[in-house]
C-alpha cells in the first residue's frame, strides 16, 4: 500500500471521528443551552497547532542541516583521501607516481567538471567516474614494492584508496533530496493551516495586527525557504561543496 494511501485514510478516519463526536455530543446538548457558558477553544487550538507545527520545522530544518553537513564531510574525505594518494606516491618510481597522479588528476577532474552535473541532475554516480576510480585503485594495489621503503606506503595508499571508495559510496547516497515527499506535504499543510488559523482570531485592520500577521507569514515563508535551500546541498550549494577538490587540486 502507498505511503499516500495510507497517509488519505488515517487523516481522513481521524477527521471522521472527531466530527463524528462532535455531531453526536451536539445532539444531547438541550436547546436552552448558553454556549457563552462554555470556554473558547479557538485559542486553545490556534496555541497547539503553532507549537506543535514549530516542533515539526525546527525538526525538519535540523535534519536538513544535519545533512548539508554530512555531505560536506563526505566529499572533503573523499578530496582528502585522494589527495593524499597524490602525495604520497613520491616514494614510488618516477613511472608509477607519474602514473598515479595522472590517474587521481584524472577522476577529480571528471568528477568536478562532468560527474557532479550529472549526479545533480540524475541523482546517480556515473560509470565513467567508477571506471576511473578502479583504474586508480589498479595503479596502488597493483604495483609490487621493491624494498621496505616502499612497503611501509604502499598499505597506507591501499587504505586511502577504500576511504575514497567508500566517501564516494556515501556522496551518491546523498545525492538526491533529504526531505522526503510526504514531510514536504506534511510542512506545506501545517504552513497554510497555521497562518489560516490567524483568521480565526478575528484580527482588526489597526497596523499594529497587520503588520504582527504579514511578519509570521513572512516568517513560516523563510524557514520553509530554508529547509528548502539545505535540502539538496550538492545542487544548491555545489561551489561550497566542491571546495575541497578544488582546493586541494587547484591545478585542475
Amino acid at each position: 500500500m502507498s505511503e499516500w494511501l495510507v497517509l488519505l485514510i488515517a487523516m481522513a478516519a481521524a477527521c471522521a471521528v472527531v466530527l463524528t463526536i462532535t455531531v453526536l455530543n451536539q445532539r444531547r446538548v438541550p436547546d436552552d443551552d448558553n454556549p457563552d457558558e462554555t470556554p473558547d477553544v479557538i485559542e486553545y487550538m490556534t496555541m497547539m497547532v503553532g507549537v506543535v507545527y514549530a516542533i515539526v520545522l525546527g525538526l525538519a530544518i535540523a535534519g536538513v542541516w544535519e545533512a548539508r553537513g554530512a555531505a560536506e564531510d563526505t566529499v572533503h574525505t573523499e578530496a582528502q583521501a585522494l589527495h593524499e594518494i597524490s602525495e604520497r606516491a613520491r616514494t614510488y618510481p618516477p613511472e608509477v607516481r607519474d602514473r598515479i597522479r595522472h590517474d587521481v588528476d584524472a577522476y577529480v577532474s571528471y568528477v568536478v567538471h562532468k560527474e557532479w552535473h550529472a549526479m545533480t541532475e540524475k541523482e546517480e554516480l556515473t560509470a565513467e567516474g567508477t571506471r576511473l576510480l578502479d583504474k586508480v585503485r589498479a595503479d596502488v594495489s597493483d604495483y609490487h614494492p621493491r624494498n621496505d621503503f616502499e612497503g611501509e606506503t604502499y598499505q597506507p595508499l591501499v587504505d586511502q584508496v577504500a576511504v575514497a571508495d567508500g566517501a564516494r559510496s556515501a556522496r551518491a547516497d546523498s545525492a538526491g533530496a533529504t526531505m522526503p515527499p510526504v514531510v514536504w506535504f506534511g510542512l506545506l499543510a501545517g504552513a497554510v493551516v497555521t497562518v489560516g488559523l490567524i483568521f480565526t482570531l478575528q484580527i482588526r485592520r489597526t497596523g499594529r495586527e497587520l503588520l504582527m500577521a504579514g511578519v509570521f507569514t513572512a516568517l513560516i515563508a523563510f524557514l520553509l525557504f530554508l529547509v528548502w535551500d539545505f535540502d539538496s546541498p550538492f545542487v544548491r550549494d555545489a561551489d561550497n561543496t566542491l571546495g575541497a577538490f578544488t582546493s586541494m587540486f587547484p591545478h585542475l
